[in-house]
């Protein structure tokens, strides 16, 4: 009579135990990205690459930057789809006359995931963890600052809580860009608890670190990274989402597959190739992402012979670009003459491009003691990226371009977190990569990429010229619109001489849903919001 108890006693705790995993746990997807969710709004993000890390102080990528904008917030944020600057953990803010004050007015009733107050003190903590650092562990903020606390191009002198509400920034000399760079995602707040508790392990997995609409809860490296819904959101209409898992399917015909196939809700980097593909399906709605980006072939300065610009011209010259696009980006991009694209306030459109002419880029060769040609490196990135759907096959094109001119290129290539981190050492002879706008300034592209103050960090080519770093200095300070944009074009003058980079193309990246996805806008700087998305 007993055992016979006790086999029913465990029958009904088995078919409950099912029930109960039948109805979903914390993570709403399984291991191959196949959906499992019961009655869960779950949305599944396909990209071609996995994150670096995901404490946004600390990453340069764009797909950590997709993640932690759903984690973490800044204290003003960017409009839907524009780089405006609205009210973000701050509800207002005051700019003194001279330009060397701002003050932050909090917003109330905002907690930490981890259950403390987010407070002027967070925001203090946190300026001051990434002042004190160094650009190898905080490479954006000494980017967008001029260096860190000690630096004579510091920018920040104090950052100081006024009281439980409100912060102040006082600098040390006007900088233009001041709101829209901490708007950007590396500057969004982390838990000081976190930041005390966890360390440099916040990267690895930032549990309850944030204020945002959603939580990390797991991260299986190169497959998925899973989030759920923030219950104590402070926006209690939001998110409309239970959980978001970002998948990583490097291949982008293997993921608008997976996406056809209903394995994921989301796919980024589409080909422009399959836009027709997509557009002719009523399950699918094609996206186009607001274009601010550049795709570059980086020529690194302090390595032979790239340290003569008559060879930098030269392999200018040399390329294709033309045919590039037109093999690759399928009409969804225009060719690029300049480190930023048109749509940034300074554009500079007088200044000449590099036309393809192999006979010149012969004769430039010929100059800097080079008649033959040479042998040399092109890395090839392993991950499509907005501005450079398959690095791969650009790479082959141009290796046949330089071969053309008698140089011969061995194409290399590396894990992207590898290689963007040689990249950054300067060990590549020439790379190919790209820049997705931060925050629509002319200084996130000219200044952050190609000046001598970023070397080491944004500044993968080495460049250094000192009148080119005067100039972005002096636009930094300026706070007249027109004298800025007229510095901006300076500048880029000099940089087309010196020709540290071959930039290649500004495209329109396009993505691919789910019809039965809702209110997703796709952002200029390639790091979605998904807190309004909602799913059928």
């Amino acid at each position: 009579m007993r055992k016979k108890g006790w086999s029913i006693l465990m029958l009904v705790i088995l078919v409950v135990s099912s029930v109960l995993y039948g109805c979903g746990g914390s993570e709403g997807s399984s291991g191959d990205g196949k959906k499992d969710n019961g009655d869960a709004k779950v949305l599944i993000f396909g990209r071609g690459g996995d994150s670096v890390g995901l404490d946004p102080g600390t990453v340069t990528d764009g797909e950590s930057f997709k993640v932690t904008k759903n984690i973490f917030e800044t204290i003003v944020k960017f409009g839907e789809q524009d780089t405006d600057v609205n009210p973000g953990l701050a509800e207002d803010w005051k700019v003194s006359e001279d330009g060397l004050t701002y003050k932050f007015m909090l917003r109330e009733g905002v907690k930490f995931q981890d259950g403390t107050d987010f407070n002027a003190d967070a925001v203090v903590k946190n300026f001051e963890r990434w002042m004190n650092g160094d650009a190898d562990k905080f490479p954006y903020y000494g980017s967008m600052f001029g260096g860190f606390k000690g630096d004579e191009g510091h920018v920040i002198k104090e950052v100081k809580a006024v009281d439980e509400k409100t912060v102040e920034f006082t600098l040390k000399r006007p900088q233009a860009p001041f709101l829209k760079n901490v708007a950007m995602s590396p500057f969004a707040i982390v838990s000081p608890k976190a930041i005390d508790e966890l360390g440099d392990k916040l990267a690895e997995g930032p549990t309850d670190a944030g204020t945002g609409p959603f939580k990390f809860v797991e991260w299986k490296r190169n497959d998925k990274i899973v989030l759920e819904k923030n219950e104590d959101y402070w926006n209690k209409d939001l998110p409309k989402l239970d959980q978001v898992v970002f998948k990583s399917i490097p291949e982008n015909s293997a993921r608008l597959n997976a996406l056809i196939s209903g394995e994921i809700d989301l796919a980024d980097g589409v080909n422009p190739s399959d836009a027709s593909k997509v557009d002719s399906d009523d399950n699918l709605q094609l996206f186009e992402r607001p274009s601010m980006n550049v795709g570059y072939l980086g020529l690194t300065s302090t390595r032979e012979p790239f340290d003569d610009p008559k060879v930098r011209q030269a392999v200018n010259y040399a390329i294709n670009k033309q045919e590039i696009i037109d093999a690759f980006f399928e009409g969804k991009a225009n060719i690029a003459k300049n480190p930023m694209p048109p749509v940034i306030a300074g554009y500079n459109d007088d200044v000449e491009a590099y036309e393809y002419n192999p006979e010149k880029a012969k004769e430039l060769l010929a100059e800097a003691g080079h008649p033959d040609g040479f042998e040399m490196e092109l890395w090839a990135m392993p991950v499509p990226r907005p501005y450079m759907p398959d690095g791969q096959k650009v790479a082959e094109a141009m290796q046949a371009d330089l071969a053309e001119v008698g140089i011969k290129a061995k194409i290399v290539s590396y894990e992207w977190a590898t290689y963007l981190e040689k990249a950054k050492n300067g060990e590549a002879d020439a790379f190919l990569l790209g820049w997705t706008g931060d925050n629509g300034d002319a200084d996130n592209f000219l200044y952050v990429l190609l000046d001598k103050d970023n070397i080491g960090s944004n500044n993968y080519s080495y460049y250094s010229n000192d009148k080119v770093h005067d100039i972005l200095i002096d636009a930094q300070t300026e706070v007249d619109p027109a004298k800025r944009e007229e510095l901006y074009k300076q500048a880029q003058e000099i940089i087309h001489e010196d020709a540290p980079w071959v930039p290649i193309a500004h495209s329109t990246p396009l993505l691919a849903g789910s019809s039965k996805l809702k209110n997703f806008k796709p952002h200029p700087t390639g790091s979605d919001w998904l807190g309004g998305v909602d799913i059928e």
